[in-house]
């Protein structure tokens, strides 16, 4: 197996809220690997590891465990943080296998610059793609670069990577492109909210 997004995991034997404060105070990550038709398997994570797979690559990033030795790839079916602190309280990650095709969401990413006077909105900030388990993107581009106002991108329009299908509903919109309001139109928007917000705070009087 690849060292590529190697990651140290060892089997939990003891579980609940405690159990779940050690392992995370001995730097490791309280996990569970299920999928397959096997059955669920608490992990520990190395911490530092992990996070800085999903920082680099995301959740679609394949995960080269070694479970006490053993190896298993894996992807990151869905992740916790902390409000607050922002460090990693949980994952459930799903085991995958090589040549197998998985339906998973990819992050929309908006390039390019549409003709003057337009304003682009993103409606939507990912797609569900069914892909290789080993060849998921990071990302799907979706170029504007000279497209004119009045133009809406669905998602059966994206091209998409080779061997990357669409997976989710091809009439979703994903990008509207509209014509910018003027600097008068804003300036009257901007007056109707405070006279309407005025108007409340006096009814409420």
């Amino acid at each position: 197996m690849s060292d590529a997004n190697l990651i140290e995991a060892a089997v939990r034997t003891e579980f609940g809220k405690g159990a779940a404060r050690r392992t995370r105070r001995d730097g490791n990550v309280p996990a569970v690997l299920y999928g397959h038709h096997a059955e669920p398997q608490h992990l520990s994570l190395n911490a530092k590891a992990f996070a800085a797979i999903l920082r680099l690559h995301g959740t679609n990033a394949i995960l080269n465990l070694q479970i006490d030795g053993q190896p298993q790839l894996a992807m990151t079916k869905s992740v916790v943080v902390h409000p607050i602190r922002r460090y990693i309280e949980h994952a459930d990650l799903l085991i995958v296998k090589r040549g197998e095709r998985v339906t998973t969401d990819v992050n929309v990413v908006v390039v390019g610059d549409a003709v003057s006077g337009a304003l682009i909105t993103q409606e939507l900030n990912s797609l569900s793609i069914e892909a290789d388990a080993m060849n998921l993107p990071e990302t799907i581009e979706v170029s504007v670069e000279g497209v004119a106002t009045g133009t809406q991108i669905l998602a059966g329009n994206i091209a998409l990577p080779e061997g990357v299908t669409l997976a989710g509903d091809p009439e979703a919109l994903i990008v509207n492109v509209i014509e910018a309001p003027s600097a008068s139109q804003m300036d009257d928007e901007a007056e109707a909210t405070a006279e309407a917000e005025a108007e409340t705070a006096s009814e409420s009087e």
